[in-house]
């Protein structure tokens, strides 16, 4: 019996496999959080032996957080094993394998380790990244990014752009689905207007959704698609709305350069808003979007903050100097988020809390010039009640009666408890 690259990846597949279920039979029974063990989309599908794929030529869409249980990429392990003809990859924002920072990705190649080809998908829609699905020769595209559960993230977006292309090209579309890392429990926060659609938001989802990729499909086929696509999805076992992602058992890979940990993910759909203002939003530092501050800042921010008594969190006097991205190499002033009860916390309005507070307390503060606040928030509405003086409770009660009706709409394609 001869060895191959392909072979040899295959047997490190089942060893793999084999070895970490064991260790969840006896070490991580599913029985009560935390410590729980989740199996993600892959795993399951992996498991059943991709019967979903049998006699497809498929393509993925997927980065760096495509691993396995034992963290091995899964595009390596479909490589490696001959029951699933993989004959493509497709890289979104950052890159397949991640090379790439915000704002960038890897173009068309050929991935060294398996050789496979790579398709470029960022900022792609519509007809020519329908173009991209036919010219790979693919008959089922997959899906399996980890997502961070906030609107504005991209890769949702990536979710939608791909199902449609795929439905103008007609291949099967396949979503593996992976957790919501701050929870499925509800939705937050504004919904996206439609006048203001961009790649940070293309229908209206409210700011933190509250739901697993497969259930954004489900919903995106279901009530947005012009044109639905032919899906499958392949669902968790083990996971709870409830949970976070430190109670899955699943390593954690950053889905992108400044999303570094979950605690990261679970305040970045309210601070990411920073990035629509003259404020660093804390790129550049080990703590994104857990550090904000610009020069001029000193403490009286943090006290007003502190002083609104919000619920799960407090906020520390800090200063940083940025590696990269605003204000870099320069010491700034301001926050420093300490999520101390993540039941209670609310991010979306904590951000908002956090604008009305900078504002007041800091005389150099400004929106970014082109109103991205708009396209992150969804409307104008947030930016013009801020400037018109209105507090956080203000604010947050201008979005509750689109909320209720996401909320419902929302409702129906939920598929875990």
């Amino acid at each position: 019996m001869s060895l191959t690259r392909r072979g040899l990846l295959a047997a490190g597949g089942a060893v793999g496999a084999v070895a970490a279920s064991a260790a969840r039979a006896t070490a991580r029974p599913d029985h009560g959080r935390p410590g729980g063990s989740v199996r993600t989309g892959f795993d399951r599908l992996a498991a059943d032996g991709y019967r979903p794929l049998s006699g497809q030529r498929v393509g993925i869409v997927t980065n760096p957080t495509g691993i396995t249980q034992d963290a091995r990429h899964i595009v390596d392990v479909m490589h490696g094993d001959d029951r699933v003809d993989l004959t493509a990859v497709f890289g979104p924002e950052h890159g397949f394998r991640g090379t790439a920072q915000a704002g960038g990705s890897e173009g068309r190649h050929d991935d060294p380790a398996t050789g496979l080809p790579v398709y470029d998908t960022y900022l792609k829609s519509g007809q020519p990244l329908a173009d991209i699905f036919t010219a790979s020769g693919v008959d089922t595209v997959v899906f399996d990014i980890q997502d961070a559960g906030a609107r504005f993230y991209t890769y949702i977006w990536t979710l939608y752009d791909c199902m449609e292309a795929a439905a103008l090209a007609g291949k099967r579309f396949v979503v593996l689905d992976r957790p919501n890392p701050v929870t499925g429990r509800d939705a937050l926060g504004p919904v996206l207007h439609p006048d203001f659609a961009t790649f940070v938001g293309r229908r209206p989802v409210s700011q933190a959704h509250g739901m697993t990729v497969t259930e954004l499909a489900l919903l995106f086929n279901g009530e947005f698609l012009a044109k639905p696509v032919e899906l499958e999805t392949v669902r968790m076992s083990g996971w709870r709305r409830s949970e976070f992602f430190d109670a899955t058992g699943l390593p954690w890979v950053p889905p992108s350069p400044n999303m570094p940990t979950p605690d990261t993910a679970l305040v970045y759909s309210g601070t990411c808003l920073f990035e629509g203002t003259n404020l660093s939003e804390g790129r550049g530092t080990t703590r994104p979007f857990e550090l904000l501050g610009a020069e001029g800042i000193d403490r009286r921010w943090a006290e007003a903050a502190n002083a609104l008594e919000l619920p799960g969190v407090r906020f520390r006097e800090a200063y940083f100097a940025p590696s990269f991205s605003k204000f870099e190499g320069i010491t700034v002033g301001g926050v420093q988020l300490h999520v101390h009860d993540r039941e209670s916390f609310d991010p979306v309005r904590t951000g908002i809390a956090l604008l009305v507070t900078a504002k007041r307390t800091w005389s150099g503060f400004a929106w970014r010039s082109d109103n991205w606040i708009d396209k992150l928030t969804g409307s104008a509405r947030v930016r013009t009640m801020i400037d018109a003086g209105a507090g956080t409770d203000e604010v947050a009660g201008a979005w509750e009666d689109e909320l209720a009706a996401f909320r419902a709409v929302r409702r129906s394609y939920l598929r875990y408890r």
